[in-house]
């Protein structure tokens, strides 16, 4: 209870908003994500604790199947008021296809927002597939353009977040284990999970860290 009242204070939620939050989780997906926080992000970004979760809910998109990347983005394009309820009110939007030149080539990054709390650019990729090592690749070069070229002197270094329709946790913590990448791995729904899933995995989770070695 302590917690919803916390995020109550800080994102101002109406009170249908902090009953879809409750429904969706809220607390179960932070929690899990906090812990698979890389040692980077929290050197990096020491107070990003709360600030991510481990999985995105997108059920208001209403998409049927069978959807493209390019329609999750459009369709999180068109209801931003609800994506940003579900991401956090200190994300601001910038822009969508966010162009950065790199040698003769340009390239687009998905989603291109920053966060106020944490003062850096947030870069969001969106894969329709389950998270596969190589996707790491593409994110690390776009942060590697957005503190080049485009973050400013006293921003703090960008962070990336990879949307998978799916992900494996033992081998996203296998791509993770040797990088230096300030990025985070995350699943999105387009439907409310079971709290019961959530709550059991939350509980493996704890149970892994606190058994000794």
């Amino acid at each position: 209870m302590e917690f919803y009242i916390r995020m109550c204070q800080k994102e101002n939620y109406s009170v249908r908003e902090l009953d879809r939050q409750i429904s969706a989780g809220l607390f179960e997906r932070v929690m899990i994500g906090n812990q698979q926080l890389s040692p980077v992000l929290k050197e990096l970004h020491p107070n990003i604790i709360n600030n991510f979760k481990d999985s995105y809910i997108f059920e208001f998109l209403n998409l049927p199947e069978p959807y493209s990347e390019n329609d999750v983005k459009k369709g999180l394009i068109r209801q931003m008021k609800k994506f940003i309820l579900e991401l956090g009110k200190d994300f601001l939007f910038i822009d969508e296809e966010y162009k950065v030149q790199v040698g003769n080539r340009d390239f687009f990054m998905d989603l291109l927002f920053y966060h106020r709390g944490l003062q850096c650019l947030v870069a969001f990729e969106l894969k329709k597939e389950r998270f596969e090592p190589e996707h790491l690749g593409k994110v690390n070069f776009y942060l590697e353009a957005l503190d080049r070229d485009v973050k400013k002197e006293n921003e703090n270094p960008s962070i990336g977040v990879l949307l998978c329709k799916d992900k494996d946790s033992e081998v996203v913590e296998y791509a993770l284990s040797r990088s230096l990448s300030p990025t985070m791995i995350a699943e999105y729904r387009m439907q409310l999970p079971d709290k019961k899933i959530l709550q059991q995995k939350l509980h493996e989770i704890f149970e892994n860290t606190n058994r000794p070695e």
